[in-house]
């Protein structure tokens, strides 16, 4: 069920209310009070964004020095109204040029009671985005004084953007090199047990695009992902030599995909929005090629020292390399003094965080750098407890690799104009929850 709001209010950190829009009857106007009341007054504002006074529920969000709160009187999709207040947010900042707080609510609110009529009707939420509303409320705002974004003028033929098929990008573009940046961003989360088996792998990624493209374009991506290349290889009659084919799990696409298309020939056909945007996002569980292995030796001497020996090994290939290699190995808090001995990068111990950081800046591929640690422990005539052994975590960034193994076979670009376009491709792999027992 949608947000059916009956009214919607703009307050200061204050309570006093700066506009509000009421959309529906069902509702007194004293509806502010009980929040201020209720919630403001008893200082329940960091507790649950989310509170029931007598039949009504209060929606609430904070942005800046301004909360946003939206009435309902009757069962409503709380997710889609917060959802709402963002996108709302993201449409009046463009209109102020980046800034909203309380005084830029006082400096506009006029086009702002024009913009609530636009976005909500009869408290169902309708279009809110930019780049159409910008088409036919050509009202600029008062924009701040700390915005350097210049104002955007509007284009016409707005009939035909409010009502056409692809409302996130705008007719006329022109640009003098037509040009696609696609980057594909991984991130690796692992969990692996102190003898080297892995517990836990999966890898999240997402696909970045940059487009400065002429004209209204269709744009088609191939990947080598296992099902789209059965796809292909069934409606060619033909067998399709792609090499590594990889699942793709929990797959998400930005709305100018064709879900249509997609469904029946497993093909990411789409006319992209104007500049930068993320096309997809998706998960993968199996075949992960892990960039590092750990091995960790820790031994525990006596009450008073302890022997730590790490060796890391780059697993991808020998003409990459990664930036910015962080290996943090922990140590008890009773930890007094160290020493080491490393084969690359530089190591010192973090008494912040009871942990040896290990710092490598450039890590080739194919080599295996180890570290040596002696470290000694106060000597404490309390009842020792056992050193629980927090996981080693690492940091890093690995360009051009994809711990996935995902490939981009062809983007191609279609234009009735026939302008020929450059793509530029780019992988890059970094670490999200890296742990390794010791």
């Amino acid at each position: 069920m949608p947000v059916a709001a009956s009214a919607i209010y703009f307050l200061n950190l204050r309570g006093d209310v700066l506009i509000n829009r009421l959309y529906r009857d069902d509702v007194g106007g004293n509806m502010v009070d009980a929040f201020r009341m209720h919630i403001m007054q008893t200082k329940e504002l960091g507790t649950c964004p989310v509170r029931q006074i007598g039949g009504c529920s209060f929606f609430y969000m904070r942005i800046s020095n301004v909360y946003i709160v939206i009435v309902v009187s009757s069962n409503a999709n709380v997710a889609c109204a917060f959802k709402f207040v963002v996108e709302a947010v993201n449409l009046f900042k463009s209109y102020f040029g980046g800034a909203f707080d309380e005084d830029a609510i006082r400096n506009n609110f006029v086009l702002i009671y024009e913009l609530l009529d636009e976005i909500m009707d009869f408290g169902y939420p309708q279009n809110l985005s930019p780049e159409i509303l910008k088409l036919y409320i050509t009202q600029e705002g008062v924009r701040s004084p700390f915005s350097s974004k210049a104002a955007e003028r509007p284009v016409p033929n707005a009939t035909l953007q409010v009502t056409g098929a692809v409302g996130w990008r705008r007719e006329g573009l022109v640009y003098k090199k037509n040009e696609v940046f696609l980057d594909i961003v991984e991130s690796v989360n692992l969990l692996m047990s102190s003898k080297g088996s892995v517990l836990r792998c999966d890898v999240t990624g997402k696909i970045l695009m940059k487009c400065f493209l002429s004209g209204m374009p269709d744009l088609k991506l191939g990947l080598n992902d296992k099902i789209g290349l059965e796809k292909e290889s069934q409606i060619k009659s033909r067998p399709t030599k792609s090499g590594k084919t990889i699942e793709l799990d929990d797959v998400t696409f930005h709305q100018c995909v064709n879900l249509t298309r997609f469904n029946s020939e497993k093909t990411v056909s789409f006319v992209p929005p104007d500049g930068e945007f993320e096309l997809m996002k998706y998960r993968i569980t199996e075949g992960v090629n892990l960039p590092f292995r750990v091995l960790p030796t820790i031994k525990e001497l006596g009450r008073t020292r302890m022997e730590v020996n790490v060796k890391v090994k780059s697993v991808f290939g020998a003409k990459m390399f990664a930036l910015g290699v962080v290996v943090k190995i922990p140590v008890p808090k009773q930890t007094a003094k160290t020493s080491f001995q490393v084969t690359s990068g530089r190591a010192k111990y973090n008494a912040s965080i009871d942990c040896l950081v290990w710092k490598i800046r450039k890590f080739p591929g194919q080599t295996e750098p180890t570290l040596s640690a002696e470290v000694e422990l106060i000597s404490t005539m309390a009842e020792k407890k056992s050193w629980t052994r927090p996981p080693i975590q690492m940091e890093f960034q690995v360009p051009m690799f994809t711990a996935s193994g995902l490939r981009v076979r062809f983007l191609k670009v279609w234009e009735k104009s026939g302008y020929n376009t450059v793509e530029w491709v780019r992988y890059i792999t970094k670490a999200g929850s890296y742990e390794i027992r010791c």
